[in-house]
């Protein structure tokens, strides 16, 4: 089983500025990379990956940012959201949110490093609760596949 999310902006400036291999936003990201993860993104969520994670005060290598970038693009699934009218305590989350509503019929979550600054919603998850489904995911389909359920 493939989990979609939207991945919130500063789960991925997380992921790149951390030393610890064990940090949760890494691991996400090399579950991402893995194909455990679909990303769903929209034009404007892209437009803010490339504005952040292009910011020279984080001194991100530019080519690990494209090629990010261009897994996103290549691998994920784009959307076009419809305005939910939500307000946010921070307007640059409402397409994340809107994003992740959009794609709810597909079980789609939001992960963020921000959780209070969404609604308390079971699809809203910080990266380690994310890295908690997919491993009892992981271990439901194994059990499934041993014909142990």
């Amino acid at each position: 089983m493939i989990c979609c999310a939207v991945i919130d902006t500063n789960v991925l400036v997380s992921a790149l500025i951390s030393n610890h291999s064990d940090a949760a936003t890494v691991q996400l990201m090399e579950r991402l990379i893995m194909g455990d993860i679909i990303p769903i993104y929209s034009a404007e969520i892209m437009k803010e990956y490339r504005n952040v994670l292009g910011r020279k005060k984080f001194k991100f290598e530019s080519d690990l940012v494209k090629y990010i970038l261009y897994y996103i693009e290549e691998h994920g699934i784009l959307t076009e959201p419809t305005s939910t009218g939500i307000i946010l305590p921070d307007i640059k989350d409402i397409p994340f949110f809107e994003v992740v509503m959009d794609r709810q019929d597909e079980g789609a979550y939001l992960v963020t490093g921000n959780l209070k600054h969404f609604p308390q919603k079971p699809f809203i998850v910080s990266p380690r609760q994310l890295l908690d489904i997919l491993d009892g995911i992981q271990e439901r389909k194994t059990t499934e596949e041993r014909g142990m359920l």
